[in-house]
């Protein structure tokens, strides 16, 4: 029996030393895990805000874009810009002796084991202290179950830890930047932003008081947190008129946890924060220096709105900007959208495709000079062009639909006329066009000959960014370089345009008299600095643009409707030159802008026109720059320059740009063109379908006036006769028969025809019954017969 109560007695003490053993370890091991606890400055140092900061180049403040989407938590506040009654409130709620205690509250913990124990409801022992060892060390966080034994005395022992290391201020600090208050917001800056839309050190008693009854129960019903608001407002501020009335502070309290003051993006360069801040280097950084100018960005943005109020009126109400820095290819000034004025502000501007109208001619007149095609003083005629097409033909017309005649390329581009564009394109070719755009960096969607000869006028879809940064190409010689997003890049400068070209276009540019027959000599274009600048409106009215360079920088404007609208009475001058001329004249208001050198290969000469159908000479003489080997004195069409017969379209002397020579009394069809096809509408009256069939003498101006009586009109149509059928009622396997029917429509140079539907031979006819001229034409319409004789069908009527 002794030796039973000898061995019961050695289990028993070996028990004991065991659990000793145990408590000790496990004792040790949360004075080690506390031991680890960061200090304030590191804790400081790692936290990280939800928010991002764009910084200007000078180092201002632009934009505040939120960065994180798990968690909603601001910069770090110090406890000095934290007001003083939220401090009040906070200590006065969760740990009344918190400047008495050494981060464990023993007096609360006593009562508590004690309410325990008599299963009464007591205030909670957890200290300041000892939440923020929770939220700085995640094993003592506690869980969906509460925490463990373990967890309790490891917090315990943690706060103590913290309490001797750091002192009271930097814990009451740290824990108003960490502590969770609704939702997904995350200490006090992101609250007093989100819900009071102000900064902590504003927050009034009644703000206080929420915010310390929101760290007690982050998620509790409106109603719960007003009442506790409501008590702890009583005990610090007892005479305030809320404190009195706590249905009217659940009121307050209800309504202001409905509110999201807090936008995610706030700031005058919201398009540019998104890109620049999702670039690898920016990324996880609280700040970020950009390469914006923070005084032109404001300036730009400024500009930019208050033109577009001006233009409301006219149907347009979005616009974009960006200026580049010519040297660096750093982006100075980006707006996105007219902001509020929009009603699709989240669309970038500067980045989306829209059509460039003529805003692609100076390339298209580089690369003619450059293949020394023309020269800037060669001739190109400015008149009613009908260019045939795989599509049919291809008409275009000038922005103000007249047509000026006889005029050099260096008048063609500055005053932007489209008939001498389309001519040049002619020469280049769409294709080859096409590749030039693509060494400019302009991102294409089709290929040249899906544009055709359309895009000499800007049929395409380009960006603005691009679009400015060819320009920007030009202002330095030619050489393309893509824009400078502050990251290295393999690619290197390029030389997509001739230097001696790009000078030229440059200088075409920049002569406000060379534009004048188009904008007049008192345009906004005309800047009191050197700039070159080329205006571009899209079809239908729906873009218009202005991009332009000056020694130091280039700038690119759009104005329009991002929903694809068209705008009302929006000209090249009214529409986006009068923001790029404010912009350009806010860049050099204390810079000067010269003209720039020559380039190597270059001369200067003097040139003098021949007389045009009026008389007087085509243009002034001046001086011209040509690339060696394509000068010359006299620029004149061949008759003129030579005393010889005229020639319709001469780009130089001895130089053929199109056209067809005879003698001056010969005769053509002006209208309609050869191979045009005319669709008739079942819809519109025949008689509002009539064409118009105009005679004129070879070389003569498309608006001059010429009436000759004499001449005869004559329409040959043929006509497909169907092959006889056999007995079986079958097709006999022989050849239509092709059958011409002439008919004779009326005299005079100019006449009015009804068409009706066939393929026709029109030809013109002198007094003697002699053809001067044919042409060929198809009428397309209900019922007509539309094949040839390889398949014979009527075309039924709609």
């Amino acid at each position: 029996m002794q030796t039973t109560d000898k061995q019961q007695g050695k289990k028993l003490a070996g028990s004991a030393a065991r659990r000793l053993l145990w408590g000790g370890t496990l004792w040790l091991g949360l004075i080690g895990s506390s031991h680890a606890l960061p200090n304030f400055d590191e804790v400081r140092r790692e936290h990280r805000s939800s928010e991002t900061l764009l910084l200007s180049r000078e180092g201002e403040e632009l934009q505040r874009i939120r960065t994180d989407s798990t968690v909603r938590r601001g910069p770090w506040v110090g406890l000095g810009d934290v007001s003083p009654a939220l401090r009040t409130a906070l200590v006065l709620s969760e740990d009344k002796r918190f400047y008495e205690h050494s981060g464990v509250d023993w007096a609360a913990v006593t009562a508590a084991a004690w309410g325990n124990l008599w299963n009464s409801r007591t205030r909670g022992a957890s200290t300041i202290t000892m939440q923020l060892a929770g939220l700085l060390d995640g094993d003592w966080r506690q869980g969906p179950g509460g925490r463990t034994v373990v967890q309790k005395i490891g917090q315990t022992v943690a706060a103590q830890v913290l309490d001797r290391r750091w002192r009271k201020d930097q814990i009451l600090e740290a824990y108003l930047n960490m502590v969770p208050f609704r939702g997904e917001i995350v200490g006090i800056e992101a609250l007093s932003q989100s819900l009071f839309g102000k900064a902590p050190h504003g927050l009034d008693a009644r703000e206080a008081a929420i915010a310390a009854a929101l760290v007690r129960a982050p998620n509790a019903s409106a109603e719960r947190v007003g009442q506790r608001a409501c008590g702890v407002l009583q005990v610090m501020a007892p005479d305030d008129v809320a404190a009195k009335d706590c249905s009217a502070m659940q009121l307050y309290t209800a309504s202001v946890l409905q509110r999201r003051q807090w936008q995610p993006v706030e700031g005058i360069a919201p398009h540019f924060a998104r890109r620049w801040l999702a670039l690898p280097q920016n990324k996880g950084q609280e700040q970020v220096r950009s390469t914006l100018s923070a005084p032109l960005q404001r300036f730009a943005v400024s500009s930019l709105q208050q033109h577009l109020r001006e233009l409301q009126g006219r149907n347009v109400e979005d616009g974009a900007l960006v200026v580049l820095d010519n040297r660096s290819g750093e982006i100075l000034a980006w707006v996105g959208s007219s902001g509020t004025l929009s009603q699709a502000s989240e669309v970038d501007g500067v980045t989306a495709m829209r059509q460039p109208g003529s805003t692609l001619k100076p390339f298209l007149y580089a690369q003619a000079i450059a293949e020394k095609r023309i020269t800037a003083a060669s001739l190109i005629e400015d008149s009613s062009a009908h260019i045939p097409t795989q599509n049919g033909l291809y008409i275009p017309q000038n922005y103000d639909r007249r047509f000026k005649g006889w005029v050099s390329a260096r008048t063609a581009l500055a005053s932007s006329l489209n008939v001498p564009a389309v001519r040049t394109l002619v020469m280049v070719t769409p294709d080859a066009f096409f590749d030039q755009l693509k060494r400019l960096g302009l991102p294409l969607r089709e290929s040249g000959g899906y544009y055709g000869f359309s895009l000499a006028l800007g049929s395409s879809e380009v960006p603005l960014l691009y679009l400015t940064n060819a320009y920007r190409a030009l202002a330095n010689g030619g050489q393309w370089q893509p824009v400078n997003w502050g990251e290295k890049t393999k690619e290197g400068a390029v030389q997509a345009v001739d230097a001696r070209a790009a000078f030229i276009v440059g200088d075409i540019l920049s002569d406000n008299m060379a534009r004048a027959p188009t904008f007049g000599t008192d345009s906004v274009l005309a800047t009191r600095f050197w700039t070159a600048v080329k205006t571009g409106t899209s079809k239908d009215m729906r873009d218009n643009w202005a991009v332009g360079w000056s020694q130091r920088y280039t700038v690119g404007v759009w104005v329009g409707n991002a929903r694809g609208e068209a705008m009302h009475s929006v000209s090249g001058t009214s529409g986006a030159a009068p923001i790029w001329a404010e912009v350009m004249g806010f860049l050099h208001r204390n810079t000067p802008s010269r003209a720039p050198k020559a380039a190597q290969g270059l001369v200067q000469q003097q040139v003098q026109f021949g007389a045009g159908a009026g008389g007087s000479p085509i243009e002034s003489q001046r001086s011209e720059w040509f690339v060696a080997g394509t000068q010359q004195a006299v620029f004149a069409m061949d008759h003129i320059a030579d005393g010889a017969g005229p020639s319709s379209a001469t780009g130089q002397k001895g130089s053929k740009t199109g056209g067809t020579t005879g003698a001056v009394s010969s005769v053509r069809i002006s209208r309609p063109a050869n191979g045009t096809i005319l669709a008739l509408d079942p819809d519109i009256p025949p008689d509002s379908q009539r064409v118009q069939l105009i005679a004129r003498q070879a070389g003569m101006a498309a608006e001059q006036d010429w009436r000759d009586s004499s001449l005869r009109w004559r329409l040959v149509t043929r006509q497909y006769v169907a092959p006889p059928k056999a007995a079986d009622g079958k097709p006999q396997a022989v050849t239509p028969v092709v059958r011409e029917v002439p008919r004779e429509l009326g005299r005079g140079s100019q006449l009015g025809w009804l068409p009706w539907p066939g393929r026709h031979r029109l030809e013109l006819l002198d007094a003697s019954g002699k053809v001067l001229d044919s042409i060929q034409l198809e009428v397309r319409g209900a019922g007509a017969l539309v094949a040839g004789p390889e398949q014979i069908r009527s075309t039924p009527r709609r």
